[in-house]
């Protein structure tokens, strides 16, 4: 089927909107969208300094849920009461892991800057900047509430020191029937001075399966795919970063027509590149399910991180954050994601993703 086609069916099949702007504001520990912003310091950074390396993660953090029913969305499970029996004590301890995870990643100092899905709220994401493994590097973040069913969201983390958040706008996108998924978030701000800017995304399941659950992913595809042309509209070179659980692989529709991502950095008209193609074609992957290897988590990247006519920071590599620690230590899934939970099954892991990251590097 041609794309033309595909697009049109696509069409008549969702309606697609964007929520109006909001701006990214700050206060204390946290990033928000309801209170005046407050001046970021300029970096000290010194621009004659060794060529700067940076590391930008994304991780998929299994259902990080706060300990409280919201009557607002189907969170009842994660409560004391609920059927996974989700405490204080267990919240607590998966706050810990995780912020272990994001301050190593990458390299000892951990990632500058760091998407996130399966956040429940801004509770849950101020409580994970505010450990102390992370409150030491002074992290922020922003965050907005997304339509989902179950309440969960996206959001950003970055280090204050090195990346200035001066807009961000989170984009909606509407599925027939009325159902919903999670916003497409954008945030552009200066990283040591120079605009960059991090698209974090989580589209929907393959509940009911790949096929029937196909169209919903490519609206959200055809979202974020909107979001990049609007900023290479402005500027032609704009530097670009998509990342997120997808829920596809890199070789499915919604990526290689609806994103127009492709396994090459000779990239043609508008095609971005996916850094994490050839770790699949390898038979890779940050999700194990039934023994297969699933490369759901990935980042893809706009010319503007690639060319070398233009100065400032340029991909360097990427790969996935796959240490012992994370992993299954023994038995049938020895080798797999340490996960959280199988099922209501306590198991006590950080993650069922491994998290992924690349490196960006200014010469």
């Amino acid at each position: 089927m041609k794309k033309n086609f595909l697009l049109s069916i696509l069409s008549s099949f969702i309606l697609f909107s964007c929520s109006p702007t909001k701006n990214a504001t700050e206060k204390d520990n946290i990033v928000s969208a309801d209170e005046p912003k407050t001046e970021i310091s300029e970096n000290t950074t010194s621009q004659n300094s060794k060529p700067a390396v940076h590391t930008v993660a994304f991780y998929n953090v299994e259902n990080l849920f706060d300990t409280e029913d919201d009557p607002n969305t189907y969170d009842e499970a994660f409560t004391p009461t609920g059927k996974q029996k989700w405490t204080t004590k267990r919240y607590q301890d998966k706050i810990e892991k995780l912020a272990k995870v994001i301050s190593t990643i990458g390299d000892e100092d951990g990632a500058e800057i760091i998407g996130v899905c399966e956040v429940e709220n801004e509770k849950v994401v101020k409580d994970l900047v505010n450990n102390p493994l992370l409150k030491k590097h002074g992290y922020k973040y922003v965050h907005y509430d997304s339509p989902d069913e179950r309440g969960i969201d996206v959001a950003l983390l970055y280090k204050e020191s090195v990346f200035e958040v001066t807009s961000s706008k989170n984009y909606e996108a509407k599925l027939a029937d009325n159902d919903k998924t999670r916003d497409v978030l954008l945030v552009s701000g200066k990283l040591e001075g120079e605009e960059i800017n991090f698209i974090v995304n989580h589209w929907s399941s393959r509940g009911g399966g790949e096929e029937k659950s196909r169209p919903k992913r490519m609206v959200s595809a055809l979202v974020a795919r909107q979001i990049v042309d609007d900023l290479e509209a402005k500027n032609p070179n704009a530097k670009i970063i998509l990342m997120g659980d997808f829920n596809d692989e890199p070789f499915n529709k919604s990526l290689t027509e609806g994103l127009q991502a492709v396994d090459s950095k000779d990239l043609k008209g508008k095609e971005l590149f996916n850094a994490f193609y050839s770790l699949q074609k390898e038979g890779k992957g940050t999700y194990n399910y039934k023994g297969d290897w699933n490369m759901l988590d990935q980042m893809i990247i706009s010319n503007g991180l690639l060319t070398n006519t233009t100065k400032g920071f340029h991909y360097l590599d990427g790969n996935i954050f796959d240490k012992d620690f994370l992993k299954e230590a023994s038995g049938k899934y020895k080798g797999n994601p340490f996960r959280t939970f199988v099922g209501t099954k306590y198991l006590g892991g950080t993650s069922d993703h491994f998290p992924i990251y690349v490196h960006l590097e200014r010469k």
